[in-house]
């Protein structure tokens, strides 16, 4: 009898021992939250957005780290390379997931489909199209005239070959029918330093980004890549009023190490909820031009393939190669 109560209690203990002592103790902590750009632009603002709301959802602090190069898949490669506890994620950018698998010419050190899982999707934000003061145009009818009438002299910048911003533009012109010339910078603030000066005519980009150039009349804003006016520049113009099929976003979500237990992916979940929920999260977010776009782990998934499927015909199509 005596043995068996041994044989049984080392049974429970083995039993208790199998279950995924990382997932029960979600998160025990610090929380390390990468970011694959540098401080100033878009996914720098939300992460730290995020890493405040986060801290007090969890009850451990949640540290943004700034890992930048090679178009964020540093920060990515030390997230894939990481226990899968959760208390190391990312925050997942549309051209991570959905531009760079389908590049020509791209080498990632992970498989991004494998390596990485995607817990949510969280915030979104439309493309607006800014050009310098002086640029011979002031709203999509007329840019579509200029560039017809001087076809290759049209210029519109981007923060790298490749980027968002580039088949942004890319896409502009196929659909507007006109011939644009992309000037390729090394990052998106040389870029809108040069517009400003009137060296190159405008650029297709995340709001947030411009939004202390347009203040200050340095930019001018021509009009608004989402189905539905702006509530910072209500009167801002829809490229879609010119081009019914132009709607260019950016999309941002929380990625983890691959194979993070269910338990740690639903308590990632339930912190993204409340975060998005609470109105002084939400204010911010209309602030800074964004939008919450939360849901459950399917309709991220959802995103990655549709978008992956968009932007890789536009890459195609173009014959975009990275340098």
């Amino acid at each position: 009898m005596l043995l068996a109560r041994r044989l049984l209690f080392a049974c429970l203990i083995a039993c208790v021992a199998a279950i995924p002592a990382r997932a029960q103790e979600f998160p025990s902590r610090d929380i390390r939250f990468l970011c694959g750009f540098s401080p100033g632009g878009t996914c720098d603002l939300l992460s730290r957005m995020l890493a405040d709301e986060l801290t007090r959802q969890f009850g451990q602090r949640v540290i943004v780290e700034n890992r930048t190069g090679a178009s964020g898949m540093l920060a990515v490669d030390q997230v894939a390379k990481s226990p899968p506890d959760g208390h190391t994620v990312v925050l997942a950018t549309m051209a991570m997931h959905a531009i760079l698998p389908v590049m020509p010419g791209i080498t990632m050190p992970f498989h991004i489909d494998r390596d990485l899982t995607p817990i949510a999707n969280v915030a979104n934000v439309y493309n607006i199209l800014v050009a310098s003061p002086n640029a011979p145009f002031s709203n999509i009818p007329e840019l579509i005239a200029y560039g017809r009438a001087n076809p290759g002299t049209l210029t519109y910048a981007s923060a790298g070959n490749g980027t968002s911003q580039h088949l942004s533009g890319e896409f502009l012109a196929r659909l507007a029918r006109i011939e644009m010339l992309h000037v390729s910078y090394r990052g998106g603030a040389p870029a809108i330093v040069d517009i400003a000066a009137g060296r190159t005519h405008m650029m297709l980009g995340n709001m947030p980004e411009f939004l202390g150039q347009i203040r200050a009349g340095a930019l001018r804003p021509i009009a608004f890549g989402a189905p539905r006016p702006s509530p910072l520049f209500p009167d801002l113009p829809l490229i879609s009023a010119t081009l019914p099929d132009f709607t260019v976003s950016n999309w941002f979500g929380i990625a983890g190490a691959p194979n993070l237990p269910p338990a740690v992916v639903a308590r990632w979940h339930t912190a993204l909820q409340a975060v998005t929920a609470s109105p002084d999260f939400q204010r911010r977010m209309t602030e800074n031009g964004l939008e919450i776009i939360y849901g459950p782990q399917a309709e991220f998934l959802e995103t990655i393939r549709r978008d992956r499927a968009r932007w890789g015909e536009v890459i195609r199509e173009a014959g975009i190669r990275a340098n």
